[in-house]
Parts: structure tokens; C-alpha cells; sequence
């Protein structure tokens, strides 16, 4: 699932604009929520919460961040906690930004980083306590395929959570989130996407039924347990 795009911000194998600015906005709030909440009608607070679920795992669980980006999700992990956490991304740029993430928060001891195409993960079946995949999906170019693999690694009784931004039917000041998915989408930086119940949908047809999703503006957080 190589996302081959040459447009103004560059590839996402690569390294594009957005993934400088991206991890900008979450990094520091004061500048990051008002944007977030202009742009998107969001609360960037639900994107904090769902990352802290990682910290809340027992010793010794398996958790894979896919994709990564610039380790969002590494923000989750406790130093001196005893979790093993593979960071896997298609962009090698990508994984280095990581990596200096998780040395920074001083939890490199915990993760791994892992060059890997989400629509064919190199991860054996059953392989996972959690997937967490944060503000990845509406990038992919098959969310589908993303998530059937995603759920394919993930052991029973395991959790998938991640966020996303959804298409739907947007009315009154909702209508921005649109213009939001056309820009994106012209500047190459998003994806086909899909609606929250495409990924409900596809998550039970890959063995995670009863997906909850939590809409906050313009994205979506789901999290749902394999059977």
C-alpha cells in the first residue's frame, strides 16, 4: 500500500510538509487547539486522552503504532514502564523522527521502529495486545486494507484505537470540514478516507465488532476489541 504522491507537500514515504507541522500543533497546545478547534471543530484534548490508554496496559502487553508519523502515540509510554511498543511507518524519515521522540521522552527503551507498508504489515497473526493508530487513516490510499491487516495482528480480546477524519453529510458551519477534506486532498496530503461506518463496518468484518466511535468535529476516535 505505497503511497506514491509527488505533490506539493511531497510523498508520505518520504517527507512531507505536513508531517513538520503536524506533530507542531500537537506538541503545544496553546497554538496547536485553537487550530484544531477553527479548522476542524475539534477538542484536542480527546486525541491526548486516547494516547494516555497506552500507559494504562499492563507490564509486558505488545502495542503497535501504525503509522507512527513523528510518535504521537510514544507520548503514551511511562519511562521505567515495562510495555514493548514497535513504531512502524512506510517513511525511514518518518522512523528517525520517532525514534528521537521516544529519546526524548525517555521511553526509547520501550520502542522499536520498524520500516513497514500498513496494507501488508510484517507482523505474524494474533501478534499484539493493542493497535493504535492515530490521525493515520484518512492518509492511507486503502483504509480498508489498513484496518483488515490492522486487526489481523491484534490478539483476541485485544484493542485497536485510533482517530480519524471521516467523510459524511456536513450542514450549517459543518460544511468547513468538507472544504478541509478538498484541500487536503488537492495539496496530496489526504487519502480516499471513508465514513465512521465504513471502518465500523470493516472492523467487525475483520473480527473487531461493536467498534465504539466518539465523533469531536470533523474526526473520529473508534476503538474496538477483537473477538
Amino acid at each position: 500500500m505505497r503511497i506514491r504522491r509527488n505533490g506539493l507537500v511531497g510523498a508520505w514515504s518520504e517527507d512531507p510538509l505536513w508531517a513538520k507541522v503536524y506533530p507542531l500543533l500537537v506538541e503545544h497546545p496553546a497554538l496547536g487547539a485553537p487550530l484544531w478547534r477553527l479548522g476542524l471543530g475539534t477538542d484536542i484534548t480527546h486525541l491526548y486522552a486516547a494516547v494516555r490508554e497506552i500507559g494504562d496496559l499492563p507490564g509486558g502487553s505488545r502495542v503497535l503504532d501504525v503509522p507512527t508519523g513523528s510518535g504521537i502515540a510514544l507520548r503514551g509510554l511511562r519511562p521505567g514502564g515495562d510495555l514493548s511498543l514497535v513504531a512502524a511507518d512506510i517513511s525511514p524519515r518518518m522512523l528517525q523522527r520517532a525514534h528521537v521522540t521516544a529519546a526524548r521522552l525517555g521511553v526509547d527503551d520501550q520502542v522499536t521502529t520498524t520500516l513497514a507498508d500498513v496494507g501488508h504489515l510484517p507482523f505474524a497473526d494474533d501478534s499484539f495486545d493493542l493497535v493504535a493508530t492515530f490521525t493515520g487513516l484518512h492518509v492511507l490510499p486503502d483504509p480498508h486494507r489498513a484496518i483488515t491487516e490492522m486487526v489481523r495482528v491484534l490478539r483476541p480480546g485485544g484493542t485497536i484505537t485510533g482517530s480519524a477524519l471521516f467523510t459524511g453529510s456536513f450542514r450549517g458551519l459543518e460544511r468547513r470540514y468538507g472544504l478541509v477534506h478538498a484541500a487536503g486532498r488537492l495539496s496530496q496530503v489526504l487519502g480516499p478516507m471513508c465514513t465512521a461506518a465504513d471502518a465500523r463496518r470493516w472492523l467487525a468484518a475483520a473480527g473487531a465488532p461493536g467498534a465504539r466511535v466518539e465523533m469531536s468535529g470533523g474526526i473520529g476516535y473508534f476503538r474496538a476489541v477483537k473477538d
